[in-house]
């Protein structure tokens, strides 16, 4: 009798999952697909797209809103106000250019401090031509424009924001080192944010000497102003992502009345390999949210640096995501997280959580 129910139960089991599945399959089936998207981005476009993201392009310092209990973030406040005075008339980069005015200025701390709500302000404050990218949308520039066409591009702007500086790669960093210099050496300022993973024990101020490091030639002209804090949304990594079950996933998609696509998990990441991350932008045209079913822990080191460029892009347009299967801040295996990329991966799972609850977007 115990074992008769034993397997009774387990056949109701796997009924009942195949009947969820068939209800996910049908929900899904007349809903178009991310992988059936074919980017396609041109230099021209590429620098059409240097812009603070939607989220941020209203920013002000006037909107932000210093943590009192943290002093560093008035003081990362007056630092961009000071940066910005040198485009004000008789400023200090006026004809009587001071020079002990540095041009550049990097903001180093974690998640949610404000790092780029300060860096899109300050690039709404510049007079002219200037440009807001990530550092990624830089080195794909280069990529496509080649290192002089890049320059040509780029040389005369008031000042170049690059968001999230990777320090991870030694070989884009070279070019962007490069460029930057330059650029400089033309007269336009730079300034730059990374970031450190929340309570990390003073690791954000190796983070910045890592920057300048890496900067080498450039180092003696940045600024650099850490920026201590907790995360704005009052969420840690310890957090989770919300994930639906089949039924609630289908029944979602079902009643959504916005531009929705539906994949599995397994289809994006085979999708976002063959996708240059530079158009990771173009697959989100037009789309209100992106449903992803069959989530589950990632084997591969060169899938989840795709997946973070993906979640960048996402956090950037604010497209919510629906999900099924494991819960999205647990798709970076341990060994992920303990390892080079860590910063990233934090990152990552930082705003999975945002864009699948719907809170601090």
């Amino acid at each position: 009798m115990t074992i008769r129910n034993r397997v009774g139960g387990r056949l109701v089991s796997v009924r009942l999952r195949n009947a969820r599945a068939a209800l996910l399959s049908d929900a899904t089936r007349n809903h178009e697909h991310l992988a059936d998207r074919q980017p396609t981005l041109t230099g021209e476009q590429m620098v059409d797209h240097l812009v603070p993201p939607r989220q941020f392009a209203t920013a002000t310092v006037e909107s932000y809103r210093p943590d009192l209990d943290y002093p560093s973030q008035a003081d990362a406040v007056s630092a961009v106000l000071a940066f910005e005075s040198a485009w004000q008339p008789g400023g200090l980069f006026s004809r009587r250019r001071n020079k002990d005015v540095l041009p550049g200025l990097y903001l180093d701390g974690g998640f949610g401090v404000g790092k780029t709500h300060l860096l899109a302000a300050l690039w709404r404050a510049a007079p002219g031509r200037k440009y807001f990218g990530t550092f990624i949308e830089y080195t794909a520039l280069v990529g496509a424009l080649g290192f002089a066409g890049a320059v040509k591009v780029l040389k005369g702007a008031s000042v170049i924001c690059i968001d999230e500086f990777e320090l991870d790669d030694p070989g884009d960093t070279r070019i962007m080192s490069r460029l930057l210099g330059e650029l400089v050496a033309s007269g336009t300022r730079i300034a730059a944010t990374s970031n450190t993973p929340p309570n990390a024990l003073g690791e954000g101020r190796f983070a910045a000497q890592d920057f300048l490091r890496e900067i080498d030639a450039l180092s003696a002209q940045f600024t650099t102003i850490r920026i201590d804090g907790l995360d704005y949304r009052r969420r840690d990594v310890e957090g989770h992502a919300v994930t639906l079950g089949d039924d609630e996933l289908a029944a979602a998609v079902a009643s959504y009345r916005g531009h929705l696509t539906v994949d599995r998990f397994d289809d994006v990441l085979a999708h976002l390999a063959k996708v240059h991350p530079s158009r990771y932008v173009k697959l989100l045209d037009g789309l209100d949210a992106v449903a992803i079913t069959d989530v589950h822990v990632l084997t591969s080191q060169t899938d989840a640096l795709r997946l973070v460029a993906f979640v960048d892009r996402l956090y950037d347009a604010q497209v919510p995501v629906l999900a099924s299967g494991v819960p999205f801040d647990q798709v970076f295996a341990a060994d992920m997280l303990a390892g080079g990329y860590r910063k990233k991966y934090l990152r990552a799972v930082s705003r999975l959580i945002a864009l699948t609850s719907g809170e601090g977007m």
